[in-house]
């Protein structure tokens, strides 16, 4: 519903920014192409070229349309702010007005002189509330969103740039409220530093959405376990602050804190990811040999997921063009095909579909998912109680809002983190009794819902798998369209395409 709500706003905008191309003297039909039409319009209202390129920014780009926007807007003599509001919240509407009213005429130059504020003073004043109201379409309605690792290849790309629907789920107010604006978590030109002050801590409330998340949804959501990173470049959510102190410090904080820096970000400031939603509350998931189950049945697999399979072959070495044409892969890549200390066993990373087509080949004999059978790194990191591995993982079942479960030695590492950092409560252990909030306890009912993600691309995803559930309170929004992507050169096929 929020990218169809989306498109019907994109078109509107477009058809009134048709009408006042028309108004001003510039050839209507260059309002359909896009950024060429934010070109024109600052060539038109004499706007410094360089606001052009800064459209390109990620995130902050969006703002720079808006402010475009306004200005050409007050052009044609549309300087209160109400105007102002309707071209930012209902340009669908008002845009359209201004194209094709009767009463509303190109002003140019000459209508900004005569408006009583000084030309810089207007400039400033529309570029502050660009700045409000581009916060509250971010906060609210949609958010800009680029793909930086190709762990949801190939249904997503690096550097596919999304917008993300927050109307979907439901807007999730701000936790953290004192944030600079158009960043995340960290200061513009430093990895490092905070971007928002913790003095005011809101508790997390949601709006009312359009839906509720659905099984197969790609969905962008904080990473529960980045709550706490180590503060520098080369570790942050690549390398997770857990992992490190569970294999490098075996859990002994105080040796980890005297080395390295150490930031606790407030949950709604973690890093963003985006995976798939492959597990619903109250669903049981298992993978078995690669293959996930839900409830028991076989998962949906997206057509444009990748895993590596092994492939054996009679020693025949494979055609180069049908590697590089048919497979699309990259021979030079070792992510992408790698042979082992023989000449007739790769590993190649493919969809479904061109396993298919490799299977078909003369000279192979067997393609197979080259299982990741490695103990110790999967969640709950208990290999007593859950010997799991990526791809043998479960039966696990996700917690549901409501659900009571039995708490024991045996299934503790499944809920310790959910009941302490997720649902805040304090929790005390001792030989198998357990305390929750000062009460001695044996069970504990979930106050939240909670979903299982996985990325398209499993052999090179950092997912569930590896941390464990999401709660409803990390999730920030649906994957709805991509807006622009690029690989040396804009990828025009990827243009305005519907994320499934």
């Amino acid at each position: 519903m929020g990218w169809i709500i989306f498109i019907l706003g994109a078109i509107g905008w477009h058809i009134g920014i048709y009408g006042m191309f028309k108004k001003a003297g510039i050839e209507p039909w260059k309002a359909f192409i896009p950024f060429y039409n934010t070109w024109c319009m600052v060539e038109k209202a004499n706007i410094k070229k360089f606001w052009f390129w800064l459209q390109f920014i990620p995130i902050a780009g969006q703002f720079i349309t808006i402010w475009i926007t306004i200005i050409f807007v007050m052009h044609f003599g549309q300087f209160t702010l109400l105007q102002h509001a309707a071209a930012v919240f209902l340009p669908f509407i008002y845009l359209p007005y201004v194209g094709f009213s009767k009463d509303i005429r190109w002003g140019g130059e000459a209508v900004m002189k005569r408006y009583k504020k000084s030309a810089a003073r207007e400039w400033i004043d529309a570029a502050v509330f660009a700045v409000v109201a581009a916060t509250l379409i971010r906060t609210f309605i949609f958010e800009a969103y680029t793909i930086p690792t190709e762990s949801m290849e190939k249904t997503l790309l690096i550097n596919d740039f999304l917008f993300v629907s927050k109307m979907s789920y439901g807007a999730r107010l701000p936790v953290t409220p004192i944030s600079f604006p158009f960043v995340h978590n960290t200061m513009p030109g430093s990895p490092t530093t905070p971007s928002y002050l913790k003095w005011i801590q809101v508790p997390y409330t949601r709006l009312p959405g359009f839906t509720q998340i659905k099984r197969n949804d790609v969905v962008v959501f904080n990473v529960p376990v980045g709550d706490t990173i180590i503060n520098l470049p080369e570790f942050g959510s690549k390398q997770l602050y857990y992992d490190v102190l569970r294999t490098n410090y075996n859990g002994n904080r105080d040796a980890l804190f005297a080395e390295y820096p150490i930031l606790v970000h407030p949950f709604d400031k973690t890093d963003n990811y985006i995976k798939r939603c492959t597990g619903l509350p109250g669903d049981v998931i298992q993978l078995k040999q690669g293959v996930l189950f839900v409830n028991n049945q076989p998962a949906y697999i997206s057509p444009s997921s990748q895993i590596d399979y092994l492939v054996t072959t009679n020693g025949t070495p494979f055609n180069a063009n049908f590697l590089s044409d048919t497979l699309n892969i990259d021979i030079n890549n070792p992510d992408e095909i790698a042979s082992d200390s023989s000449t007739n066993r790769f590993s190649i990373n493919l969809t479904p579909e061109k396993a298919t087509l490799l299977k078909k080949q003369p000279n192979v004999q067997s393609v197979s998912i080259n299982t990741l059978e490695v103990r110790g790194q999967t969640f709950p990191f208990d290999d007593t109680n859950f010997p799991w591995t990526p791809d043998n993982f479960g039966p696990l079942h996700i917690p549901k809002k409501g659900e009571t479960v039995t708490l024991s030695p045996q299934n503790m590492a499944l809920y310790r983190r959910v009941i302490t950092a997720y649902e805040h409560n304090t929790l005390e252990e001792n030989n198998g009794v357990y305390k929750i909030n000062g009460k001695q306890t044996n069970s504990y009912t979930f106050k939240y819902n909670y979903y299982w993600m996985m990325g398209d691309n499993r052999h090179r995803s950092q997912d569930s798998r590896f941390w464990g559930f999401v709660p409803e309170t990390h999730i920030v929004g649906k994957a709805s369209l991509i807006w622009f992507s690029y690989d040396k050169g804009p990828r025009w096929n990827r243009f305005f395409k519907s994320i499934h």
